[in-house]
């Protein structure tokens, strides 16, 4: 759009580019039907849905002139407007929590593929701990909960293309379990050829050509397709009031009788619609998404809508202190008043692809906490850090297999055996970086109660009962192997080559 200025006068500029939108908006349009003409019955309902959703995000696409924000603008958040979690959890609990929590529906986010670990299919299916997946500790959880407090809180999947079918098939292990257990499924859309902006796909199809032509368009997508399926409106008949909202593979995302005695205990007029869940940043955490204070609302700001100017302001631990776990706790009701109003308002993320075949596409996204500006009453609480504990790679599935964390009804929390409440900074390098390498190279899960900081390069295995404490380096060089042998115990110590151990 860019190089359309080329002899048309200033004047007529923004009615030039107006209709150049047109035109893109109705060839998108056109291309969409012709791709719903090969789809048949149920299959033809759903990406009509799909699709509709997929039209209003792409005229806002076409219509975002420059950065989403005016940098002078931001503000930090009022100091009211962050909580600290100690404040909230200060307030005594009811006798009974029983009425709380029946109005509560967990949503674990079930979309990701457990490909960046090496691990075909569902994330949510890859064991973490004693043979137990992601899946099984927050069934467990939960069913923990609907005995102890004799309650029914449901779970909610919200499944993308990729995952449903292989997580349909693993639920029914679950039907004696005192949880019920529905899914959704994200909406589908289409990439777009960065170039023509229109969609690659020739067909309705999955297979073939079309396999990688498709997307889950981001976890921002749950408002709309909770509220297509019919669960939302489902649930809300049932008497459910709030949702929490988190990542599956985030093991700290247990549900928190604090900070829901919190929301369903504030009057009427005042009732906080949506929660989010902060915690101080490390330097491993600069990227994360903070709150800031924007045109009077509390608003999510991420690291791609920042100007590059401002970006190491932003990663910047003492201006912004904060980041974004991702733990949401949102009101039903607001999320169906904001879907029948047309009034959901979540920033683009613009994220480029290449396909196998070598094209550039991009695709169309939204963040879940990005609608935080939409909702009344918003609210952020800063939790502790043991609350945010993703497993994203081998190195913190590492972390959360060892002693250092001990396994209750599905829940993990840090040993009391550890002196420091702060997790070791664990760095495998790259012969560790699949589940099935990974569980290879240890004979058994090393101890690591005094453990500050790990980092291990090259060929390298563990025997049984190793101890690592302190700061310990191992690094085999190319060619090389280093096998640690069984009961070793490695204290600020260096590995290098051919297994001299030094003192660090």
């Amino acid at each position: 759009m860019a190089c359309l200025s080329k002899g048309v006068p200033n004047g007529g500029m923004a009615q030039f580019q107006e209709v150049m939108r047109q035109q893109l908006e109705t060839s998108m349009h056109a291309e969409l039907e012709k791709l719903l003409d090969t789809a048949t019955g149920v299959d033809k309902e759903v990406s009509r849905k799909d699709f509709d959703g997929f039209k209003k995000l792409f005229h806002r696409f076409l219509q975002v002139k420059g950065p989403s924000v005016d940098w002078p603008k931001i503000h930090r958040p009022p100091e009211d407007s962050i909580q600290p979690y100690d404040k909230i959890a200060a307030r005594p609990l009811p006798d009974s929590l029983a009425d709380s929590l029946n109005k509560l529906v967990v949503v674990k986010l079930n979309g990701g593929l457990g490909t960046s670990m090496g691990c075909k299919g569902p994330k949510s299916l890859i064991s973490v701990r004693n043979e137990n997946t992601f899946l099984d500790l927050t069934v467990q959880q939960i069913e923990h909960l609907n005995k102890k407090y004799n309650t029914d809180v449901p779970l909610v999947l919200m499944n993308s293309f990729n995952t449903d079918e292989d997580t349909k098939k693993i639920l029914q292990k679950y039907t004696h379990h005192r949880v019920k257990i529905h899914t959704f499924n994200q909406s589908r859309y289409p990439r777009i050829n960065k170039e023509s902006l229109l969609p690659v796909a020739t067909d309705i199809g999955m297979t073939g050509e079309n396999a990688d032509v498709w997307y889950p368009p981001g976890h921002g997508d749950i408002y709309a397709s909770f509220y297509n399926s019919g669960l939302l409106d489902q649930l809300i008949t049932e008497g459910k009031e709030y949702i929490f909202v988190s990542n599956i593979d985030n093991l700290g995302a247990t549900v928190d009788l604090n900070i829901l005695h919190h929301l369903v205990s504030q009057p009427n007029g005042k009732r906080c619609e949506f929660i989010m869940e902060v915690t101080d940043k490390t330097r491993a955490d600069v990227k994360g998404g903070t709150l800031i204070q924007y045109d009077n609302k509390l608003r999510l700001l991420e690291i791609a809508q920042v100007p590059k100017a401002h970006v190491d302001e932003f990663k910047s631990v003492t201006k912004f202190k904060i980041f974004n776990t991702n733990n949401l706790w949102i009101s039903l009701g607001a999320i169906k008043r904001l879907q029948e109003q047309n009034a959901m308002d979540m920033e683009i993320i613009v994220n480029p692809k290449t396909l196998d075949g070598g094209q550039n596409v991009i695709q169309l996204e939204t963040a879940v906490g990005a609608a935080i500006k939409s909702f009344d009453n918003a609210l952020g609480i800063n939790v502790p850090r043991s609350r945010f504990l993703p497993v994203k790679t081998v190195s913190d599935l590492l972390l959360v297999m060892s002693n250092l964390y001990s396994l209750e009804a599905g829940s993990l929390t840090m040993s009391q055996k550890r002196e420091f409440p702060t997790t070791p900074h664990v760095k495998l390098g790259s012969s560790f970086t699949k589940v099935q390498e990974y569980q290879t190279r240890f004979e058994s899960i090393p101890d690591m109660l005094e453990l500050d900081h790990l980092t291990v390069s090259g060929d390298v295995t563990f025997g049984k009962q190793v101890s690592l404490k302190g700061t310990v380096i191992i690094i085999a060089n190319h060619g090389d192997r280093i096998d640690i042998p069984a009961g070793t115990i490695l204290e600020n110590k260096i590995v290098s080559g051919n297994l001299r151990i030094l003192d660090h």
